[in-house]
């Protein structure tokens, strides 16, 4: 089984906004650093060569990532063991707090990628039932530790 994992972010300004270059200017590094990574499998690609060109919702700020992982330990050393940490750091400048949980993960046969419908629907599921073997976050993998010792403070509200 490998891990899958959507993100789901909205974005203070426009992704073509100067407002948002730091995160813009800097998305094709961060995700070439990710597929450089020992146990990264696959993430989703739209036309945009990201994923920043995907509408879930009718916001257009609203953009999305969804990536799939050998196991916890790799998207561990990713998220907390690379320039991404220094990105989420960095996250408030770019993106306003969601009303709900907007990260979401579940474990998937090696040979599935995930759709944009099944991994909104994991999240859906996450923020409506809470964690389980379905959706979960950080705390429900027992194989992860990076995450509760390296993540930033909550993203505060609008």
């Amino acid at each position: 089984m490998y891990l899958a994992e959507i993100n789901v972010a909205r974005l203070t300004h426009p992704i073509d906004h100067p407002a948002v270059a730091g995160f813009a200017d800097n998305l094709e590094r961060v995700n070439a650093v990710a597929e450089r990574m020992d146990g990264f499998i696959w993430r989703y690609v739209d036309e945009s060569g990201n994923a920043t060109d995907t509408q879930i919702d009718a916001d257009p700020r609203v953009i999305v990532n969804i990536s799939v992982w050998r196991d916890a330990r790799a998207l561990e050393d990713f998220v907390w063991g690379t320039v991404h940490k220094q990105f989420y750091a960095r996250r408030d400048e770019w993106f306003n707090a969601m009303g709900s949980m907007s990260f979401a993960m579940w474990w998937i046969e090696k040979d599935h990628r995930p759709t944009i419908t099944e991994a909104t629907q994991r999240l859906a599921h996450l923020n409506a039932n809470g964690p389980s073997d379905h959706a979960f976050g950080w705390d429900h993998l027992k194989d992860a530790t990076q995450w509760r010792s390296a993540r930033c403070a909550p993203l505060a509200a609008e």
